[in-house]
C-alpha cells in the first residue's frame, strides 16, 4: 500500500459557492471529507492543512515555508509521494518554485479546481484524486513538480493557465503534457531530459515583472528601477525585442547592477538574439540582457528571485538561464 501526504494550501478545490449570492468563497467542509471512504484499503493517506489561502494572496515567502514543509515531512517518515492541493490562478509559479526547491526524487504533485466544491460539475475531488494515482506511480519518480489536472500530467516547467474558468486551462503550450490519467492507470510519454534545482534558504529580493507594448518609452522601466528592485524580468515583443524608447533606461538599470530576464510575451517560440535595429534583440544581447527560454514571465520572475539568492555574477546568472 502506497502512503502519501496531502498538503492543503486553499484555493477553489476548498471553496463553496453561496447558492444565494453566487459567490465563491473559503468554507470549512475539507476536500478529503469524501476521499477516504474511496481509497479505502489502497492507499494510506496522511493530510495537512498548512494555510488557508486564495492563490492570489500566496507570496513567495509561501511557496518556501511550503517547500521546507515538504523536505521535513519527507525526512520524518517514509511517503512514496506528496500532493498539493492549491488555487489555480498562481498553481504555476508555486509549482516551479517548488520544483527549483525541492530536492527529493519522490514525486510532487500540485493540483486544484476550477469549479468549487458544490457547484454542478465539480472538478475538485477527480484532480486529487487523479494527483494522488500521480504520485503513488513508480513512473512519476525523477520528474520533478508535475501538475495534474484534467485528466493530464504536466510539468512543472512548462504548464500555464491559459483560460479563466474552463476545466481545460492548464495547457502546455508548445511542449504538451508529458502523460494523462485515466480511471485506472497513469501513462506517461515523454521523458525529462534536464531538471535544475537549487538549495535557497530564504526569499529576500525583490524582483519585478513588466510587458512591453507598442510606442513604450522607458517610463515605467526607470520607476521600477528607482523603486529597488534587485532584478526585472521583460516580456518583449517577438523574438526578444524592444521599442527603442526603452533601451536606455534598461542600460541605466544594468549600469545600476539590476539584472535583465528578457522572455517573450508570446506564448511560443523562444526569444533569441535575431534582429540588429535599435531595441533589437542583438542590441539587447550585446547589452547584458539575459535570455531566458522555455518560461513564462512569471516563471522567470520565480526563476530570478531565487537565482539571485545565490549570485548576482552577470555570467554566472545568463548560465543558469541558459
Amino acid at each position: 500500500m502506497k502512503r502519501i501526504l496531502i498538503l492543503h494550501t486553499g484555493g477553489t478545490i476548498s471553496m463553496k459557492e453561496n447558492k444565494e449570492t453566487g459567490e465563491v468563497n473559503t468554507s470549512d467542509q475539507h476536500p478529503m471529507d469524501e476521499l477516504s471512504a474511496m481509497l479505502q484499503g489502497e492507499t494510506e493517506i496522511e493530510d495537512e492543512i498548512l494555510f488557508y489561502l486564495p492563490s492570489p494572496h500566496v507570496r513567495p515567502e509561501d511557496m518556501l515555508k511550503l517547500g521546507r514543509t515538504i523536505h521535513d515531512k519527507l525526512a520524518k517518515r517514509n511517503y512514496d509521494g506528496v500532493v498539493i492541493t492549491h488555487g489555480t490562478d498562481t498553481l504555476e509559479e508555486t509549482a516551479y518554485f517548488l520544483d527549483l526547491f525541492v530536492q527529493t526524487r519522490k514525486p510532487v504533485v500540485v493540483t486544484g479546481a476550477m469549479r468549487s466544491s458544490n457547484e454542478i460539475g465539480s472538478d475538485g475531488l477527480y484532480n486529487l484524486l487523479s494527483a494522488i494515482k500521480v504520485a503513488s506511480c513508480d513512473e512519476a519518480q525523477d520528474k520533478g513538480v508535475l501538475v495534474v489536472m484534467n485528466d493530464e500530467i504536466h510539468t512543472a516547467r512548462n504548464v500555464t493557465k491559459t483560460s479563466t474558468s474552463n476545466v481545460a486551462t492548464f495547457q502546455s503550450f508548445q511542449y504538451g503534457p508529458i502523460g494523462i490519467t485515466t480511471k485506472r492507470d497513469v501513462f506517461f510519454h515523454h521523458k525529462m531530459t534536464r531538471h535544475d534545482s537549487y538549495p535557497i534558504q530564504q526569499i529576500t529580493k525583490k524582483v519585478s515583472l513588466i510587458k512591453a507594448y507598442a510606442g513604450m518609452d522607458g517610463t515605467l522601466i526607470d520607476a521600477v528601477r528607482e523603486s529597488g528592485v534587485h532584478g526585472l524580468v521583460v516580456e518583449a515583443l517577438g523574438q526578444g525585442n524592444m521599442p527603442p524608447d526603452t533601451v536606455d533606461a534598461m542600460r541605466r538599470m544594468l549600469e545600476n547592477d539590476i539584472p535583465i530576464v528578457l522572455v517573450s510575451r508570446c506564448y511560443q517560440g523562444v526569444v533569441q538574439d535575431t534582429y540588429g535595429y535599435a531595441g533589437g534583440g542583438r542590441q539587447l544581447r550585446d547589452m547584458g540582457i539575459i535570455f531566458a527560454n522555455g518560461v513564462t514571465g512569471p516563471k522567470a520572475r520565480i526563476k530570478l528571485m531565487i537565482a539571485l539568492e545565490m549570485t548576482n555574477n552577470p555570467t554566472e546568472l545568463q548560465h543558469m538561464f541558459s
